[in-house]
């Protein structure tokens, strides 16, 4: 019995250590004063982030906008970078996405014109 659930732990600690560098909860930056946790998992091949709560000067607040998905159909391009779609509520536009991730920061833009016009933001890794 001993044996079994030294596996099943040892199984468990290997899939966790597997996670791709993108999954998790992300705070977006600040914008106006609020800000928003994204929770990043995976969708079909890609990986898709929803907003999972949202702040107004440091205080949580019933936002609209929890629910709604941010980061769509991000696919992994290799070395913690990805390609994509993302929604910018203050819009409510969807644009060209691309995602670059190091560490526990990750690097997001949304691009028109072919890329050539992006606007980025810095998230942190919250969990």
């Amino acid at each position: 019995m001993r044996h079994i659930i030294l596996a099943a732990g040892l199984a468990l600690a290997a899939g966790a250590a597997a996670a791709d560098p993108i999954e998790g909860v992300w705070q977006t930056q600040p914008d106006e004063g609020a800000f928003a946790h994204v929770t990043i998992a995976p969708c079909g091949s890609a990986y898709c982030g929803t907003i999972t709560r949202a702040f107004k000067d440091q205080a949580e607040y019933a936002s609209p906008n929890v629910g709604r998905q941010i980061v769509i159909d991000m696919a992994p391009q290799g070395g913690g970078n990805y390609q994509g779609r993302v929604w910018r509520p203050a819009n409510d536009r969807i644009y060209a996405g691309k995602a670059a991730v190091s560490g526990n920061q990750m690097s997001l833009s949304g691009c028109v014109a072919g890329g050539l016009l992006c606007k980025s933001q810095t998230w942190v890794k919250v969990q």
